[in-house]
């Protein structure tokens, strides 16, 4: 509690009780009757996530297991170790993609070379 101090006829800055949670004051904030029953998702309490990494904890949700990539264990902020994290081989997938448009490019230039070693050889008529 606060220190008892004069007020000169002014309420205090703060109040000196305050209220907590299941106090009359907050009952009138949450009316259980408008929380409506079987609409919301059952929550396992006891819900087993499993990373990618191996390692494996319980917590709460609506699934009852969960698999992850990253989890705390392994990810480079809590660890602090520097990891390059390639998720879903995306880089893989963006050199397959450049080697594919390198080999267009290719093709296309010797098409155009022998589409003009062709012009250049036949005869003008």
């Amino acid at each position: 509690m606060l220190p008892a101090e004069p007020t000169r006829g002014l309420r205090p800055a703060f109040p000196t009780v305050f209220r907590l949670r299941g106090d009359a004051a907050c009952e009138t904030c949450y009316n259980r009757a408008v929380v409506k029953d079987k609409i919301h998702p059952t929550w396992y309490s006891d819900a087993a996530v499993h990373c990618a990494c191996g390692a494996s904890f319980t917590t709460g949700s609506t699934l009852k297991s969960i698999s992850v990539e990253v989890c705390s264990q392994c990810h480079p902020l809590f660890t602090g170790q520097q990891k390059f994290l390639d998720t879903a081989g995306r880089v893989d997938k963006f050199n397959q993609r450049m080697a594919a448009a390198e080999k267009k490019k290719t093709e296309a230039a010797d098409r155009k070379s022998q589409k003009e070693a062709a012009a250049a050889a036949a005869p003008e008529a």
